[in-house]
């Protein structure tokens, strides 16, 4: 469906809920099953009848997010405000709930409804999901009740949710999605019974956009099956957690001097690696894993300050969760918790991934790598003694790996 065609389909429900009128986004069989609607809230009798009435989703996003007082929340496709409402209501008067609509009627509808429920810690903004109106690490987390599916520009709506979140923040949402690669004939099968599939993903690429945008963690949990491969899902992840004005995200092609500058002053030091010179960035790149990638940068400035990557160890299947990284840090930078929020989130991006082992080479003249690592659960396997010469002297290699507590 275009997205025109979505803000005029909703904003004609937003208008019939405003009259009284009971809507529904699917067909019968959807609202029977309980998984859409108001049906998957415990407590809606201190809303306003219009909220609920609009009420359009498949979950409870709210609950989903295990919101906290004081947080500041978003929820993308606001609609009538009944997620908003009941956010405004966790995060008390210190917190702050955020809607965002591209329906102006359905925003209309939403105002009235905080309006009548004297809710006055929430503020609703038009706009659209995939470019939404507010500034860098402005809320604490993004909630969305059966919309993300509805947006022909996924990535852009989760790279969007990353973007507004800050350090740490959580990504809780519920969805429709697919069990795998539905065939037309499925597909068009599920739109005509339920109505609600519309570009629904599939738990893989779900997976995938997630982390492309930045998320780890990532947990998609099916729960109500409507057939035909389509199911209602509660989808949660994290944006991961860095020092104060930093942001741990995916590593970029523009970041390419800036993470080759920071390789060879840690291996001008002699106690990074074997390697003497930084490789090309196209040799960089051609070296490591696309999804295993990540910088810390300074969010006042945009300067890169560490990276850590990964690397396959090998090409055969028998070694497929199997890899390698580094992790370094500007040297100005050293002894602030960078190495440990890079190396943090690089694991649990390695678990998101289906990695078992991670590992990696440490000259035993390290100290400060080998704490690190040893603080975040690897073992020290051996040392490889003699194993190369560098700078004209035999060195040795500790050997350190780190196994999956779910492989």
């Amino acid at each position: 469906m275009a997205h025109d065609e979505i803000i005029d389909r909703y904003s004609r429900l937003a208008r019939a809920a405003a009259a009284g009128r009971v809507v529904a986004d699917c067909g019968p069989d959807a609202f029977e099953q309980g998984g859409f609607g108001a049906a998957g809230y415990e407590d809606t009798n201190a809303l306003p009848e219009a909220a609920v009435r609009a009420s359009l989703g498949c979950g409870n996003p709210v609950a989903v997010a295990a919101l906290r007082t004081g947080e500041t929340v978003l929820d993308l496709g606001s609609g009538g405000g009944i997620d908003v409402l009941l956010s405004a209501r966790r995060v008390g008067p210190s917190g702050k709930a955020y809607g965002l609509d591209a329906s102006p009627d359905m925003l209309a509808l939403a105002r009235r409804n905080a309006e009548q429920a004297g809710v006055a810690n929430v503020e609703f903004l038009q706009g659209v999901i995939e470019h939404v109106p507010l500034p860098d690490r402005t809320v604490d987390v993004v909630i969305s009740n059966c919309v993300v599916n509805l947006s022909g520009d996924k990535a852009a709506v989760l790279a969007e949710a990353f973007r507004v979140l800050r350090p740490g923040g959580r990504f809780g949402v519920s969805d429709v999605v697919t069990d795998g690669d539905l065939d037309p004939r499925r597909r068009q099968a599920a739109e005509e019974r339920i109505g609600c599939v519309a570009g629904a993903l599939s738990v893989t690429d779900y997976r995938g956009l997630l982390g492309a945008a930045g998320f780890v963690g990532v947990d998609i949990t099916l729960t109500t099956d409507h057939g035909d491969g389509v199911h209602s899902a509660i989808v949660r992840a994290t944006k991961p957690a860095a020092g104060p004005g930093l942001e741990i995200r995916p590593m970029r092609d523009a970041d390419a001097s800036q993470v080759l500058a920071i390789y060879q002053a840690g291996l001008d030091t002699g106690q990074a690696s074997f390697e003497t010179t930084a490789p090309s960035w196209e040799g960089f790149t051609a070296g490591r894993l696309p999804h295993l990638r990540y910088v810390a940068a300074d969010t006042g400035t945009g300067q890169v300050v560490g990276w850590v990557a990964g690397s396959a160890v090998s090409t055969r299947p028998v070694y497929a969760g199997v890899v390698e990284h580094s992790v370094y840090v500007h040297p100005g930078c050293q002894a602030h918790g960078i190495g440990t929020a890079l190396l943090t989130t690089f694991i649990a991006a390695c678990e998101d991934a289906g990695v078992w082992t991670v590992q990696s080479g440490i000259f035993p003249e390290n100290t400060a790598s080998l704490a690190l690592h040893q603080a975040l659960g690897f073992r020290v396997v051996g040392t490889r003694e003699r194993i190369g010469r560098h700078h004209g002297r035999w060195r040795d290699v500790v050997f350190v790996e780190r196994r999956s507590s779910s492989h």
